[in-house]
């Protein structure tokens, strides 16, 4: 049976989370439940920009269960943060100042993860 998707007064929420996994197995699983709750909710994902760490178990839930993820990264982190393939639309910036006013820019709430 299909989950019913529930309509947010958000539609997209920016997640502040680390480029690593975490010393805790509950960081891991936390990211991947709240990326699945955004896609019940119908809502899009702005990012740091990683494909590693909680960056890129979130971004992968949310992308994976068709939802829209911006993710914004400045380009001297793209060496490190970035690994294999992105998921969703990419956005590189000048720097850390930039990277936030641009995922505010696009945001109507904030989270933050560990």
């Amino acid at each position: 049976m299909e989950k019913e998707m529930k309509q947010s007064k958000f539609k997209r929420i920016c997640v502040f989370c680390g480029s690593s996994p975490g010393k805790k197995s509950s960081y891991k699983e936390a990211a991947i439940e709240l990326g699945e709750e955004l896609v019940s909710k119908n809502i899009d994902l702005v990012y740091g920009g990683g494909s590693i760490g909680l960056m890129g178990l979130i971004s992968q839930a949310v992308y994976d269960g068709g939802r829209h993820v911006i993710g914004v990264i400045p380009k001297t982190l793209m060496p490190r943060e970035i690994t294999g393939e992105t998921v969703g639309e990419v956005k590189a910036v000048a720097d850390m100042h930039q990277r936030k006013a641009e995922m505010a820019k696009h945001s109507d709430a904030f989270i933050a993860l560990p």
